[in-house]
C-alpha cells in the first residue's frame, strides 16, 4: 500500500527533519523514512532528511509497504462493506460484529476480523498490513480503528498512550445503577490466570472508569462508559466490582437470559486524524441484541 503526503511549505526550515519534528512524526516514522530510499522529495526531487526546506516548497512524504500481513487471507460469508464505517488513505474504521475475535489465535486461525480486512484489501490486488489500534475482546461489539501505513498507526498509538483517544462505551448491567460516578481500582490477575482479571489493592494496576446511567428497565441499567486507563476487561471487572456486573458475561456474570454475549458495546471514538490533524468524532448505534433489551 502506497501513501503519498504533500506538504506546500509556508515558511523556511532548517532540514526535513526539522520540519517532520514539527509534524510530531513519531520516531518509527523517522526509522522507516531514513532506512528507506525514496522516501521524502523536495519539489519531485529525491532528498535526504537533512537537506533545508524554502517557504513555497512542495515536500512529498512516500510510504511504500511492499509487503503483506502474514495472516491468512479469508473471504467472509457477509458483505464486508457492511461494517466499514469509515475509510480513507490513512485510517479504516469497523464496527466490529459480536463473537468476532480481533486477531487469529488458538480455535480461531481463519474466521477473524484480521482475516476478512486482509482479504478487503488483496482481493483489490492492495499489499496491506493490519494494524488495529483499539483492539476489542471477541464478545464487545463496535468501533475499531486500523491503521493503514506506519506513520498513522505510530500517530494513533501515541494518542492512545497520551489519552487523546478517547473511547465511549455502553453496556447493560444488572440492578439500577446511580446516575453518574467514578471506580477507581487496581486491576490484576486472578492467580496468574492468563484471561480472567479481579481488584486487586495490592499488586494490580491503576484503572479509572467513568459511567453514567442512560435509561433503566425492569432489574436492568443502560449506562455509558469512559475509560482514563486501559487494562484488561476494565470495565467487566469495575461494574463486577460495585455489584453491577455485565449481562451475559460468561467470565464475570453468567446471566444469559437475555443475550448470549456480554453487552457491552463500543459506541464512539473521539480522536484526532492522524494526517490531517482533523477532529474524528465517529459512532455506531447499539446493536439490535443490546438493543432490544433495553427497548431503544
Amino acid at each position: 500500500m502506497i501513501r503519498r503526503i504533500n506538504y506546500k511549505l509556508e515558511s523556511d526550515y532548517n532540514s526535513i527533519n526539522a520540519f517532520l519534528k514539527d509534524k510530531s512524526y513519531p520516531k518509527a516514522a523517522f526509522v522507516y523514512l531514513r532506512n528507506t530510499k525514496d522516501t521524502a522529495l523536495i519539489n519531485g526531487i529525491s532528498e535526504k532528511l537533512y537537506k533545508p526546506l524554502k517557504k513555497g516548497d512542495i515536500l512529498t512524504i512516500i510510504i511504500n509497504e511492499e509487503k503483506t500481513s502474514d495472516i491468512e487471507a479469508v473471504k467472509p460469508d457477509f458483505d464486508i462493506k457492511s461494517i466499514i464505517i469509515y475509510e480513507d488513505e490513512d485510517i479504516l474504521i469497523v464496527n466490529k460484529p459480536s463473537k468476532m475475535s480481533i486477531h487469529p489465535s488458538i480455535n480461531h486461525y481463519n474466521d477473524t476480523l484480521a482475516n476478512y480486512i486482509c482479504h478487503y484489501y488483496t482481493s483489490q490486488g492492495v499489499d496491506f498490513v493490519f494494524r488495529c489500534i483499539n483492539r476489542l475482546d471477541k464478545n464487545t461489539s463496535g468501533l475499531t480503528i486500523i491503521a493503514k501505513n506506519i506513520l498513522s498507526s505510530a500517530l494513533l498509538q501515541r494518542q492512545v498512550k497520551e489519552k487523546t483517544l478517547q473511547r465511549t462505551y455502553l453496556a447493560i448491567c444488572e440492578g439500577h445503577i446511580k446516575e453518574r460516578g467514578t471506580i477507581d481500582a487496581p486491576i490484576g490477575r486472578i492467580n496468574d490466570s492468563i484471561i480472567t482479571r479481579q481488584v486487586d489493592y495490592e499488586n494490580g494496576k491503576s484503572a479509572i472508569t467513568h459511567f453514567k446511567r442512560i435509561k433503566e428497565k425492569d432489574s436492568y441499567s443502560l449506562i455509558e462508559l469512559q475509560l482514563e486507563t486501559g487494562r484488561t476487561h476494565q470495565i467487566r471487572v469495575h461494574l463486577k466490582h460495585i455489584n453491577h456486573p455485565i449481562i451475559g458475561d460468561d467470565l464475570y456474570n453468567p446471566n444469559y437470559k437475555d443475550i448470549t454475549r456480554h453487552a457491552l458495546h463500543s459506541y464512539k471514538l473521539d480522536f484526532i486524524h492522524p494526517i490531517t490533524n482533523k477532529k474524528m468524532s465517529i459512532t455506531a448505534p447499539l446493536p439490535e441484541d443490546m438493543a432490544s433489551i433495553i427497548d431503544i
